[in-house]
């Protein structure tokens, strides 16, 4: 039931502000309506969550006040460190597992086994922790501390591989593993998994539209598994909805954890470049520059991969006169204090910086 001050109209929650409600628990009928429209868009909101899986998604949209280049582009950021696991991950991590157990490929008995650069084993362990599973990741031991505490303290199993070989080198040992005893583990797979980008598809995408009132004109991911901007991309495209998606790619030999360059690891399965309009190359620096920024100057704390996508954004801000930009921030900043992100270095000169890709159709 909806308290007596809200009725549904078409599908729309709609508020009444009358004299019966006390002057302290309202300052104008703007702040009222604020609050409620963020209490009740989510419609399970209103009900008592059953369990933290419940609060997976409806992640805010937040205005950027200090980083747009000119008066008529917007940038907005959707930040999915708000989810319960800490990612945008939580999404993905979810949607695999349902999908498994609806088709019979997970139940009782067996175990979660996942490479992971982290985010995607936090989301796991999470899951697994909540419907019962055991959960064995392995990862880079290049990976940030923090990461391997919170899977460890979610009771997930860590196996390292070399730093030098990144999340390659997990995907082998998991491939190894597998084959050694494929009846023992549900292996979700998120690289080649049609249910990650669907999550996004299905979730992500949506809210964006609806909570950017439809006025957004651009998204922009930052590429790991492929599957935010895939999930994007297609839910726009299919809509026919006049949003161009956006991908950011950090440099070979880099050092931004959860992300990919494409033309140097092994290419996720779910990845189609093509449904790319543009494609935006980012150094370490000047994403670890952006990541530092966004937290002095906007209060985020957010991951080096949200510095990378936030820079690619600023380019492609730089070349609009007019627009709405919508940039993905993947986690919270909160597990790489370890690393050096929030160590200043100097950024190279924007002259030599690699510069963006042409459309990709």
């Amino acid at each position: 039931m909806l308290p007596d001050v809200l009725r549904e109209e078409e599908g729309r929650v709609v508020i009444t502000v009358d004299e019966n409600i006390p002057n302290d628990l309202i300052k104008t009928p703007g702040d009222f309506r604020e609050s409620f429209f963020m209490l009740f868009r989510n419609p399970i909101i209103h009900e008592k969550m059953k369990e933290i899986l419940a609060t997976i998604g409806n992640t805010p949209l937040v205005a950027l006040k200090r980083f747009s280049p000119r008066a008529g582009v917007r940038l907005w950021v959707k930040v999915e460190g708000l989810n319960p696991g800490g990612s945008v991950k939580d999404r993905t991590a979810l949607a695999m597992v349902e999908a498994a157990e609806a088709k019979g490929r997970l139940h009782p008995g067996l175990t979660i086994l996942e490479a992971t650069s982290g985010n995607t084993g936090i989301g796991l362990a999470m899951v697994a922790a909540v419907k019962g599973y055991r959960c064995r990741l392995v990862m880079s031991e290049g990976v940030s501390v923090e990461r391997r505490m919170m899977l460890e303290a979610l009771g997930a199993e860590i196996l390292l591989t070399p730093a030098a070989e990144g999340t390659d080198g997990a995907i082998a040992a998991v491939r190894e593993m597998m084959q050694r005893e494929p009846d023992k583990y549900y292996h979700p797979d998120q690289f080649n998994n049609p249910a990650n980008w669907q999550a996004h598809y299905r979730t992500t995408a949506p809210e964006i539209w609806r909570d950017s009132g439809g006025a957004v004109t651009h998204v922009v991911a930052a590429l790991g598994t492929g599957g935010t901007l895939t999930g994007l991309a297609r839910y726009f495209r299919d809509h026919r909805l006049p949003v161009k998606s956006v991908a950011v790619e950090p440099l070979p030999g880099h050092k931004i954890q959860g992300l990919k360059n494409m033309q140097e690891s092994l290419v996720p399965g779910i990845y189609d470049p093509s449904l790319a309009d543009l494609h935006y190359y980012i150094s370490d620096e000047e994403a670890y520059h952006t990541t530092r920024r966004l937290a002095r100057e906007e209060g985020l704390v957010a991951g080096m991969s949200s510095g990378a996508a936030l820079a690619g954004a600023l380019r492609l801000a730089h070349s609009l006169t007019q627009g709405n930009i919508v940039v993905i921030l993947p986690d919270r900043g909160e597990r790489y204090l370890s690393t050096p992100l929030f160590r200043p270095t100097p950024v190279r000169n924007a002259e030599n910086l690699p510069q963006p890709c042409g459309s990709g159709r």
